[in-house]
């Protein structure tokens, strides 16, 4: 898991064969390609299904595991965070220098940097996930049948779960956070962006689940960032029971369609504000300008603004100014233009882009009917909010906008785990089938019914 230099981790062969996960196969600049001398696509497979096999192992543990147990693991993580700060900012500056380096965009590199408060964040992320409830063994909805027997749910976890993400190396910590929470075992796969923060992330929850006696293997980091690993890992049936890929839309769609284990995912994240011609102007303002500008990065930030022809004309100049003093290009439809004639001609693609960066769309449209149309057309069912102060239009708006979240007089930026009180969050999920929206502690949970009897016998 780490970058360990033992010699008791390294075949004689210079084989991955017979390597237990958590030593390394590869050196610290180089990592391991499958053109490497005695490495091949049988390497990696083996490898790969040693790492299912004891996740699969772990899991049965950790589905056992007490729940100030799994705090204490959660508490020594967090405290392993917080002490090697200075290790991981060290790391963290290698990758960065590197993806300057290969001339990776200014958003990326955002999501890749981590400073002293987003390390903070972690280890709080860590103590938030320890202090919710623990839903494993959570009994729902026990009814007496007429027969006499009692029939209820019965949470339980998922059993092994399999991130793959980008750029994000807060990830490992949050994740590693949740799956430990919910009973689970985690295969983590991180972008080669982020190697060294990932393994020096990877290194502080290796320490917390010694420290604490849980599973070394509960928390795995693929050693390799070679892309044949992914391959294995999302057909390992056997071994994996969901998969959850965090990154671009190229990955999350390769994931979707090659994958043998289950996907929870979002492919885009195409986020409205709907300023409404009852909204209180300053209110919508605020909203509006945290949505974009508040981090442009994000899968949250609002990508199209959609404003009431009623009052287009009193709030989109000013917010126009706004954008314009934060360097935000506007592409805009025709009746925009009239009212700000220094915004690009919007094209048909603009309303299906998520820029991800500091351009913005924007559309007038009559009401709140033509909003919740272009929402449900050109949304990808992420988040969208509406600015409104009439009550009837508010609760339109959540029925009949069909997203994972959908919001009332706030900023889409809400739309977070952490924000939503869960902890952390292991991705937000656009299906509408087990878990939607943020994915915290439940999402990695399914449920199994559950009969208590005195006897009963079915005549």
């Amino acid at each position: 898991m780490l970058y360990e230099k033992e010699a008791q981790c390294l075949p004689s062969s210079g084989s991955m064969a017979g390597i237990q996960p958590g030593c390394a196969v590869f050196s610290e600049d180089e990592g391991l390609h499958l053109d490497d001398e005695g490495v091949s696509m049988d390497d990696i497979k083996t490898y790969m299904q040693q790492v299912g096999k004891q996740a699969r192992a772990a899991s049965r543990i950790m589905a056992q595991a007490a729940t100030l147990e799994k705090n204490l693991g959660l508490e020594k993580m967090a405290a392993a965070i917080l002490s090697g700060s200075s290790r991981l900012i060290a790391a963290n500056v290698k990758d960065i220098s590197v993806a300057h380096t290969n001339g990776m965009d200014a958003a990326s590199i955002d999501r890749l940097t981590l400073t002293d408060k987003s390390i903070r964040s972690m280890a709080e992320g860590m103590l938030q996930i320890a202090a919710l409830p623990d839903p494993i063994g959570e009994i729902n909805d026990l009814k007496f049948r007429p027969s006499g027997i009692q029939v209820g749910k019965m949470r339980v976890p998922l059993g092994v779960i399999g991130i793959i993400y980008e750029s994000r190396p807060n990830v490992t910590a949050d994740a590693a956070g949740l799956c430990l929470k919910s009973g689970n075992a985690a295969i983590l796969r991180g972008g080669s962006e982020a190697i060294h923060t990932n393994q020096a992330i990877a290194a502080c929850v290796l320490q917390g689940l010694r420290e604490s006696g849980l599973p070394e293997s509960a928390v795995q980091v693929i050693d390799t960032t070679d892309r044949a690993a992914v391959g294995e890992l999302i057909t390992m049936q056997e071994y994996v029971d969901v998969i959850v890929p965090r990154g671009g839309k190229s990955l999350i769609e390769r994931i979707s369609q090659e994958a043998r284990v289950p996907v929870i995912k979002h492919l885009d994240g195409i986020c409205h504000v709907y300023i409404d011609e009852e909204a209180d102007l300053q209110k919508a303002i605020r909203i509006a300008d945290n949505a974009k500008t508040q981090r442009y990065g994000v899968c949250n930030a609002m990508e199209t603004l959609l404003v009431a022809a009623s009052v287009a004309e009193q709030v989109l100049p000013s917010l126009a100014d706004i954008y314009r003093d934060r360097g935000v290009e506007l592409r805009g439809d025709e009746m925009a233009r009239r009212l700000v004639p220094h915004m690009v001609q919007a094209t048909e693609e603009d309303w299906r882009t998520e820029y991800l960066a500091p351009v913005l769309s924007v559309r007038i449209v009559a009401g709140l009917d033509e909003a919740i149309a272009h929402i449900n057309t050109y949304g990808s069912s992420h988040t969208d909010s509406i600015v409104t102060e009439n009550y009837s239009r508010a609760m339109r708006f959540l029925r009949e906008v069909d997203s994972s979240s959908v919001m009332v007089n706030a900023s889409t930026r809400f739309a977070d785990g952490f924000e939503y009180g869960l902890g952390a969050e292991i991705g937000i999920s656009t299906d509408k089938i087990h878990a939607r929206g943020p994915v915290g502690l439940e999402g990695l949970t399914s449920q199994k019914y559950i009969v208590l009897g005195s006897g009963q016998i079915r005549t």
